[in-house]
Formats: structure tokens, C-alpha cells, sequence
């Protein structure tokens, strides 16, 4: 049996830091292209990247910034996607539902939890997996059947939402990145039914233990060197998991000095490692299956209920900390030589 490996992009405009500082505005494309000196570095270079390896990916495409947006830029970027033979499925972030009043910048600054998921009432969820669904609709892209939280938020009443509305799968699930507390959505690893939807939970991992201190670690790409990663699917292929989802972002890779990405240079880093990963799924092709997660969750062989916690050795984690931060200094140091003048 092949393993699914599911490379999942959150596809999605930037606040940009508005609420903080009602002067400042939301970034939109740039936050997706992230074009560098004429250059897509960012959604082109990964279309790029999937064409030459045939790899299919899974583009969670955020709605809700159509509060804010109303030329629908982001209209075009799904097609493109779906045009491109990748899957389109749906993300929101709660916050852009700020933007529907006219006093968002005192709402911003009274209301809180304003992009949790978690604690959200019922209804609220529907509305906006609705908000979502008719999006879908009105782009002419086909009706969502997968859904991703903002900041991968979720509790009880999100999945309801999603079975209220016929979504019938999600990856919701990171617990590295959040965890509810529940030992229930405490989901490392496989598929699993909640509320009569599959959750594909962003693999979760160990990197280092130290006595009974154990570190975990989500599966991405900005965050996870290429020899972690191959290790990490070696070993779910030996323990026959059947499916594996990564999370990245097109803004990762990319490196800028300010919020609006008015000032960038390519992530070497990030690029490279996803350059290796895809390179490294279709030359083993006989025993992993590069492709969108809800075409791999449609597949009875991944309804796995098993949550097994796989890890990476420690001297492979150590090289990609230290490489992480090197490269961070110096991408700030060649930002920072390459600014434009003031005018």
C-alpha cells in the first residue's frame, strides 16, 4: 500500500496588521504571489515546483476576506489553482468578518479571540462555512469538500458545523501548533471520524526528548528540514499509515523586511526543501502517492483510526534549528542592504 502524502497550502490574504493600526491596510495578492523583482516567489514558484514533479496539491483557499476585498481578487487565484489540476478546498479566518461593519477599528480593539474558531458558537460556524460555500458558488469553482480553520483552531461545535453543511472532511488538527485539551482531538497522526467528519490532522511529531520532556513538532515545510521530512515518511510508510498532510504557505517562501512584503528576496531555504520533497515523492513514486487530501480521504484504505506519534532523531533536528536561524540573520542583512532609498 502507498502512502498519501498531502502537501496543503493555505492559500490566504494578509490583515496586515490593520487592526493594531487602523492606517495600515490588509495585503492581498502580494501576500500569495509574493512576486520578487518580477518574479512569483511564492503561489508561482509553487505551481512551478508541483508541475515538474507531478505533484498534486490541496489549496485551502481563504473566503471571508471578501469583507474587506471587493474587487475579488482572490476570484482569479482559484482559478488559476483549479486550472493548474490542483485541488481547491476551504479556509476562513474568522477575523475579515470584522470588516463587514463600518466600526471594525473599534470592534478590533474591544472584541477579542476575534479569529478563534474555538469557543465560536454553533451557528456562527455554520454561517461562516456557509459564507465559504457561496463563495465557492459564486467563483465557479467546485463545492467544497474539505475545510481548514485559521490558525487551526477547531473544538466540538466546528465539526457539528461542518456536518451541518455537508463538508464531509477537514484538517482542523495540528496538535503542536493547537491543542483543545481534549484527548479526543489530541490527533497525531491517520484519520479519524468526529461529529460524522474525517479529520486528516497535520502530522504531529517528536524532534527531541529529553527524559520524560518530549518536544512536538508540526509537519511543514518552513518549519521541518527535507531530511526530517524523509525520515518522518520513511517511517509512516514502514508503520503503513496511509496518510500524511504537510502544511506550508505561499508567503514562506519568501523573506521581507515589513508586513505589506513591500520589500522581499526568495526564501533559499524553504524553496530548496520543497524542491527536495517533491523531487523525493516522485522518485519513489512505488510507494508514495503525491496527491490532493480529499481525493486520499474518499479511499476506505485511509480510514485509519490509529494515531501513532512518529519522530524525527535529534541530530537531524539540531541542523535545521541552527540553519533556520543563520539564515535568518542574513536574509535581514541582505534586505537591509538592498532597501530602496527614502524618497
Amino acid at each position: 500500500m502507498r502512502t498519501r502524502v498531502c502537501i496543503t497550502i493555505d492559500t490566504e490574504f494578509s490583515i496586515g496588521g490593520a487592526f493594531a493600526d487602523a492606517s495600515r491596510i490588509p495585503v492581498g495578492e502580494q501576500n500569495v504571489w509574493c512576486n520578487v523583482n518580477g518574479r512569483s516567489e511564492g503561489l508561482g514558484f509553487m505551481l512551478d515546483t508541483f508541475r515538474r514533479h507531478h505533484v498534486e496539491a490541496t489549496f485551502f483557499v481563504e473566503t471571508v476576506q471578501r469583507h474587506y476585498f471587493k474587487n475579488d481578487p482572490m476570484r482569479p487565484i482559484a482559478h488559476q489553482i483549479r486550472d493548474a489540476g490542483h485541488e481547491v478546498q476551504l479556509h476562513s479566518h474568522p477575523c475579515w468578518s470584522l470588516f463587514a461593519h463600518q466600526d471594525w477599528p473599534e470592534r478590533a480593539r474591544v472584541q477579542r479571540r476575534l479569529d478563534d474558531f474555538a469557543g465560536r458558537p454553533l451557528e456562527d460556524s455554520v454561517q461562516l462555512l456557509q459564507q465559504g460555500i457561496d463563495t465557492f458558488a459564486d467563483w465557479g469553482v467546485d463545492r467544497p469538500t474539505a475545510f481548514r480553520s485559521g490558525n487551526l483552531q477547531h473544538d466540538e461545535n466546528l465539526f457539528k458545523a461542518l456536518a451541518r453543511v455537508g463538508i464531509p472532511y477537514s484538517s482542523n488538527v495540528a496538535v503542536a501548533v493547537f491543542h483543545t485539551g481534549q484527548p479526543d482531538y489530541a490527533l497525531y497522526s491517520g484519520t479519524h471520524e468526529r461529529h460524522g467528519v474525517l479529520e486528516c490532522p497535520v502530522l504531529t511529531y517528536s524532534d527531541w526528548k529529553v527524559g520524560p520532556k518530549r518536544h512536538l513538532k508540526a509537519l511543514t515545510i518552513a518549519g521541518t528540514s527535507f531530511s526530517e521530512m524523509r525520515v518522518l515518511l520513511e517511517k509512516a510508510y514502514a508503520a503503513e499509515v496511509p496518510l500524511v498532510v504537510i502544511l506550508t504557505h505561499p508567503f514562506e517562501y519568501v523573506q521581507s523586511t515589513d508586513s505589506q512584503y513591500s520589500h522581499t528576496r526568495r526564501h533559499a531555504v524553504t524553496q530548496q526543501r520543497l524542491k527536495q520533497l517533491c523531487a523525493y515523492l516522485e522518485q519513489n513514486d512505488d510507494r508514495f502517492d503525491a496527491c490532493g487530501m480529499a481525493r486520499a480521504a474518499r479511499d476506505p484504505v485511509c480510514r485509519d483510526g490509529r494515531n501513532l506519534l512518529l519522530d524525527s532523531p535529534i541530530w537531524h533536528a539540531l541542523p535545521r534549528m541552527g540553519t533556520q536561524v543563520a539564515y535568518d540573520r542574513f536574509g535581514r542583512f541582505a534586505l537591509a542592504c538592498t532597501r530602496p532609498a527614502a524618497a
